[in-house]
């Protein structure tokens, strides 16, 4: 697998955002085995940016390392900081979450179009249906009337005004 080169403005994102990440795979003594670079494609398909811990001491066999799993697993190196890498690879979307997807937004594309197709007789405007305001009928009576006995000061609760009874 190629990884596809990052742009120097991808790459200042991605590091950006993979600031704030935690290490998800951890590479030992052992090194790069075959379970490792599994898990590392595994994380990559969920997550697209990972981060990557290596215990090898010497710089130059952590470069190495970098190649390796960005020559296994497809992934485009954006950091190596110290003992820390990081990699990005986009997501592939499988054809059944495409299909949702796209069957989502025809969805949406309809119910925009019915809604454009809503329009005031008078002005020939879209009408939306959230303009639509409910008017209150609730009428107020001497038996219930609303309260006014409480007192409401800037940054305090309700209190009731002093040397009133209910």
């Amino acid at each position: 697998m190629n990884s596809t080169p990052l742009t120097p403005s991808e790459r200042k994102e991605f590091r950006a955002r993979a600031h704030q990440l935690e290490p998800v795979v951890m590479i030992g003594e052992a090194g790069l085995t075959p379970g490792v670079i599994k898990e590392i494609d595994r994380s990559l398909n969920a997550h697209e940016l990972i981060k990557i811990r290596v215990a090898e001491v010497d710089r130059a066999a952590r470069e190495i390392l970098c190649s390796q799993i960005s020559r296994e697993t497809g992934a485009a190196k954006v950091q190596h900081i110290g003992k820390l890498l990081v990699f990005y690879r986009p997501r592939v979307l499988e054809e059944s979450v495409v299909f949702d997807v796209v069957k989502r937004t025809s969805r949406v594309a309809k119910a925009a179009a019915k809604q454009a197709k809503r329009r005031n007789p008078v002005s020939g405007r879209p009408v939306s249906a959230r303009l639509k305001t409910k008017v209150s009928t609730r009428k107020v009576t001497a038996a219930h009337p609303p309260r006014t006995d409480r007192v409401r000061k800037s940054g305090q609760r309700s209190v009731k005004k002093p040397y009133q009874t209910r």
